[in-house]
């Protein structure tokens, strides 16, 4: 019996849909592109003159109400989202956003409620979870090797001293915009995967191309780089989660982990991203393989005290196509547990994005929800 095939629509044609979606949903076995929406084409910039053989709108409507669609991505800005993704679940469609889900918590857990009301898969676009650095970081902590983790540092830090003009730049944090929706959400769902929710938080925010801090009223004010501190109360773990844009470095670091028996040095972001902007196919045989010099360093302690060191390369990488494969496989069960990227757990890490917003405007730690 032939596998059943499930046709997919997009919302928005940026970039986005161009480099990380449209060509994953190529390579999936059960997934197939039916329909792009793009409001304006223009010369140069045109879904109908890319995908000339499927169907096409510059609005949203007729791809709601095409019985054909089965599955919705919105590739759209996140102030857009909520709405979007409504609509797609009370017209009977499985649903897919891009990352970061919606601005609020309460927002994500009523399309939670309405997607398991509709009986339809609400995924979040968390592809970071299939970076290689981070799969080596999670093998290392499964294995044990660095033993007891006790602090915990994760970076995103770069030198953009220009602000940017789309809505990284332009959307306040209340619609999903600036650096700790952008990058954040990047960051604090990859330590929600290895910790989980922390017992509190605290958060300092900062313009550093103009050179103050952005607390209290002027919090809606645009930070471009984020300090937040997450406990965890029942182990003691303290995990430093930075984002800074004025970070003038030849090597950035990625991830700094410390244990009771190890600890494991990070530098750089893992190629995917490059790989495609560059032009790069998902489907070539070194896509998303770091080249050897970019191992990570890996410190463990030996009987009597030693300490060695030894380069320590990133895990062979199951890359955004493993992301793919498990949203195409979970459309076909309909089952939330088979969701790569659950939006109740995307929820849960806009809590703690919560969390650090409040800790930044009232100077205090602020206790997480769980």
């Amino acid at each position: 019996m032939a596998e059943q095939k499930f046709n997919v629509g997009i919302i928005g044609y940026g970039l986005s849909a161009k480099v990380f979606h449209i060509p994953f949903v190529a390579l999936t076995k059960n997934l197939v592109l039916h329909s792009i929406v793009q409001r304006s084409p223009k010369t140069g910039d045109s879904a109908p003159q890319d995908y000339p053989d499927i169907k096409h709108h510059t609005s949203v409507e007729p791809l709601f109400q095409d019985p054909d669609v089965d599955v919705v991505i919105i590739s759209t800005p996140p102030n857009t989202h909520f709405n979007l993704a409504k609509s797609a679940l009370e017209n009977g469609k499985h649903v897919l956003v891009e990352k970061p889900f919606v601005p609020t918590s309460a927002e994500a857990n009523e399309l939670v409620a309405l997607a398991r009301q509709q009986k339809r898969v609400l995924c979040v676009y968390q592809n970071r979870r299939w970076d290689s650095d981070f799969l080596t970081v999670q093998k290392l902590l499964r294995d044990g090797t660095l033993g007891r983790v006790v602090e915990f540092e994760t970076h995103f830090d770069r030198f953009r001293p220009e602000k940017p003009t789309t809505w990284k730049g332009t959307l306040s944090m209340s619609q999903g915009g600036g650096v700790i929706y952008d990058l954040g959400s990047h960051l604090i769902d990859q330590v929600f995967v290895l910790f989980g929710v922390p017992t509190s938080v605290s958060a300092k925010f900062v313009n550093q191309r103009e050179g103050r801090l952005v607390s209290g009223a002027t919090q809606e004010e645009e930070p471009d780089s984020v300090t937040a501190l997450l406990s965890y109360a029942e182990t003691g773990l303290l995990v430093h989660v930075r984002m800074a844009i004025v970070s003038v470095e030849t090597k950035q670091l990625r991830y700094w982990v410390r244990g009771m028996k190890g600890s494991y040095h990070k530098d750089g972001l893992d190629p995917q991203e490059d790989q495609l902007r560059a032009g790069g196919k998902a489907s070539d045989s070194n896509f998303g393989y770091e080249d050897d010099s970019k191992a990570g360093k890996l410190c463990v302690a030996q009987d009597g005290g030693k300490i060695t060191e030894q380069a320590l390369p990133s895990v062979k990488p199951e890359t955004y196509r493993k992301f793919y494969e498990m949203f195409g496989n979970s459309v076909a069960s309909g089952n939330e547990a088979d969701v790569p990227v659950p939006a109740s757990q995307a929820a849960q890490v806009l809590a703690i994005i919560e969390a650090i917003k409040e800790s930044a405007k009232t100077g205090k730690d602020v206790a997480v929800a769980h």
